[in-house]
């Protein structure tokens, strides 16, 4: 993943809007059958605490989804919808439309690249589903969600917003130079700094567990809500051209056409046979996300 950074920042607290602490920094059990039926269990015990209401229905998303190789839980992040809870009892909404795989091992544009492990990246050898947040250039972040694999896991790219677009448009506003142009819905998440921006991932949330977490979980996507999906492309990476071969494996992936892709690879497209979804063909809402 890029490595882009120039000052560390101080090691994450806990989130200002919430009593609750941070998971604690334990290396990621090998994923088992027993494994799995402790960690099922605890997400029904913590379902049935805070989430009765959303897991009625079964919308939020639980150790077994995350529980999976890398490269298939980028794949299956794509069209989720990824929720949090703001200061003010708002819900922010994005689908993930673009994701990227890092491995682990030798990966070497993985920040864990030959097994390291450190205080920064511990999350990322930590149980699938743990949230791993890290800075660039000193100010921004970005999030990602572990997965099986010895420090592996998945970097969130780009989102489509859902709901909460006011509040995402302050939050945003609030890292921009006074006097810049608003921004279009299209834009408020085309990004991995941006997203962290808009739905405001802070540090706090590093090493705690999407699966169970009252502030920041992921949902299955709706079949009201989403009128299309797009084909997958399989393309390079961003920001990770030092890394040599790595730096051309096709490991980020992204949906076709969706206007909130931070950057679309021709070269990759077109070797799709089927035409790119569009909002002209009814697969994207809210005329393009304002793409006039």
């Amino acid at each position: 993943m890029p490595t882009r950074k120039r000052k560390i920042l101080p090691p994450a607290q806990v989130c200002e809007q919430s009593p609750l602490t941070v998971s604690p920094k334990t290396k990621r059990p090998t994923p088992s059958d027993e494994e799995g039926d402790r960690h099922q269990a605890k997400d029904q015990e913590e379902r049935s605490q805070y989430f009765s209401s959303k897991d009625e229905n079964g919308a939020r998303l639980r150790f077994t989804f995350f529980n999976q190789p890398c490269v298939a839980l980028a794949k299956a992040f794509l069209g989720k919808v990824l929720v949090r809870r703001h200061s003010d009892g708002t819900e922010l909404r994005g689908r993930v439309v673009e994701t990227e795989a890092y491995l682990g091992g030798e990966d070497k544009a993985s920040h864990s690249a030959g097994g390291k492990r450190t205080e920064r990246n511990a999350a990322m050898f930590m149980k699938p589903g743990t949230i791993y947040v890290y800075p660039i250039y000193g100010i921004y972040l970005c999030m990602n969600v572990s997965s099986q694999g010895e420090g592996a896991a998945v970097l969130l790219r780009s989102l489509e917003p859902l709901q909460g677009q006011d509040v995402m448009r302050r939050l945003r506003a609030a890292k921009r130079r006074e006097g810049a142009k608003a921004l279009k819905d299209k834009e408020l998440c085309n990004g991995p700094s941006k997203l962290c921006q808009a739905l405001d991932i802070q540090r706090c949330l590093d090493r705690r567990d999407l699966a169970t977490d009252t502030e920041v979980w992921l949902e299955k996507e709706s079949e009201e809500e989403t009128p299309g999906t797009g084909e997958v492309v399989s393309a390079p990476r961003i920001g990770v051209e030092s890394h040599g071969e790595w730096a051309t494996k096709p490991l980020r992936f992204y949906l076709r056409g969706h206007p909130c892709v931070s950057v679309v690879n021709k070269d990759a497209e077109s070797k799709l046979n089927s035409k790119p979804c569009s909002a002209e063909t009814g697969a994207w809402t809210a005329k393009d996300l304002q793409s006039s």
